[in-house]
């Protein structure tokens, strides 16, 4: 009997110290993003004090100093704010983590509802309390910032509206993801992860298809593009690329904000073109085809496909990694909770990940940057020229106050897209090594 009592005392100990281990884990990674993040945004604010009276070489005659000195302070104003928001952020999540998940997890592992009604419950409430977190911020940007800068035109109405649309198609999804998820858990459970990985690739595919007909159409008005001028010289550059469409539609974007963009969307029959009605109202035709020829290099250099099939292959690799870990004890105890509620291992497991993803944002920006300077590339091939691209680069930078002067490490971390004045510069350089290989 001493011997068996040994015996349990030693698992105990190891079990305990386990525990510790995977805490510690945990600390060092949350406390790593939070400093990490946190001195990427003083370099980004200080190299942006340092340089934010100079307007760059590219940009002299499109920017002046007043436009320059509102551009910082925009940026300088953002980028509190997000810090701000993100320190709440990591504040509610030490709260849930400790505080609230083992009170939670406890009182639902005893309610007389099925497992799947629990774990449906407990995402529920995880994603209140973080839309509520993020709500003041959410409503400052909005209707303070934004609008300080000249952005915002949404109405309190509207706002609304968006906001319970919002609510409801979000609830809508999670419920069928966490309620599949939960099934394969319960019914398949030395096979859930691989059923739980093709239903959500299945789930993510059909999104993506159905984006553009079902879920955009309740936020915004997508009408066929009424300028006929601007719609056939679309037109003829989509059919010179080759690729097929079923439509160049303009958005009431400007409802909410004058903002500018435009961007391709849909996948098969649903594919389309759609533009901001912002962006037609302020860009020349040929800033608005050399902008799209970009978007259309994506589908050309099979970007989206690429993206794609990555997402396809890590999830895959996730859901089994999670499947291995989501059922293991010390987990739970590591965070004080006396159940083990796969939901709750789920949860655990996300939050692993999600600090751990952190430090791999340098690879994924590395690559969007890579897709689109090869972008840039195929607009250039398809237009034959890099001028109304620059032009529609710093009208967009002017229209937008971008930050023209990044620190590069922020770059790095943040930047799915190069600097606007690296981005310039290579189409310059393009264009100089075209006319030179002319010659």
């Amino acid at each position: 009997m001493d011997c068996a009592i040994c015996v349990r005392l030693k698992d105990r100990c190891e079990g305990e110290a386990l525990e510790n281990i995977l805490l510690a884990v945990f600390l060092v990674l949350f406390c790593g993003r939070t400093l990490v993040r946190f001195g990427l945004e003083k370099l980004n604010l200080r190299r942006l004090k340092t340089l934010g009276k100079t307007v760059p070489e590219v940009f002299k005659g499109e920017i002046d100093e007043g436009i320059l000195s509102k551009t910082v302070d925009y940026t300088a104003d953002q980028s509190r704010l997000e810090s701000k928001e993100a320190l709440t952020g990591d504040i509610v999540e030490l709260a849930v983590l400790f505080l609230l998940l083992p009170v939670l997890a406890g009182r639902l592992v005893h309610m007389d509802v099925h497992p799947i009604v629990q774990a449906l419950i407990f995402f529920g409430v995880l994603a209140a309390l973080s839309g509520l977190a993020g709500l003041p911020f959410n409503l400052y940007h909005t209707f303070m910032l934004e609008k300080k800068y000249g952005f915002s035109t949404i109405t309190w109405k509207l706002w609304l509206a968006d906001f319970l649309k919002s609510i409801v198609i979000s609830a809508i999804l999670l419920a069928i993801l966490i309620g599949a998820l939960m099934a394969f858990i319960l019914y398949l459970p030395k096979s859930w992860w691989l059923w739980g990985w093709i239903f959500f690739t299945l789930f993510q595919l059909v999104l993506l298809w159905l984006y553009p007909v079902l879920i955009a159409p309740l936020f915004n008005q997508f009408e066929p593009i009424k300028d006929d001028a601007l719609r056939d010289q679309i037109l003829r550059m989509v059919e010179k690329a080759g690729l097929r469409t079923q439509g160049i539609y303009q958005v009431d974007e400007g409802r909410r904000s004058r903002h500018t963009n435009a961007y391709f969307t849909g996948i098969g029959k649903t594919k389309r073109i759609v533009l901001y009605d912002t962006l037609l109202a302020s860009h020349t035709h040929d800033e608005i085809v050399s902008v799209l020829a970009h978007e259309i290099g994506h589908w050309k250099k099979k970007h989206i496909l690429k993206q794609l099939v990555f997402m396809i292959l890590a999830s895959g690799v996730l859901f089994y990694l999670i499947y291995r870990v989501a059922g293991w004890t010390p987990l739970y105890g590591a965070f004080g909770l006396d159940q083990t509620p796969v939901y709750a291992g789920l949860f655990l497991v996300s939050v692993y990940l999600s600090a751990a993803a952190f430090f791999f944002k340098p690879l994924g920006a590395a690559m969007t940057r890579r897709f689109e300077r090869e972008a840039d590339r195929m607009a250039f091939d398809l237009t034959g020229t890099v001028q109304p691209m620059i032009s529609a680069l710093k009208r967009l930078a002017k229209d937008n106050l971008s930050n023209l002067h990044p620190h590069p490490w922020y770059v790095k971390f943040y930047y799915s897209h190069p600097p606007l004045v690296e981005r310039i510069e290579y189409l310059r350089a393009m264009d100089y090594k075209s006319s030179k290989l002319q010659e």
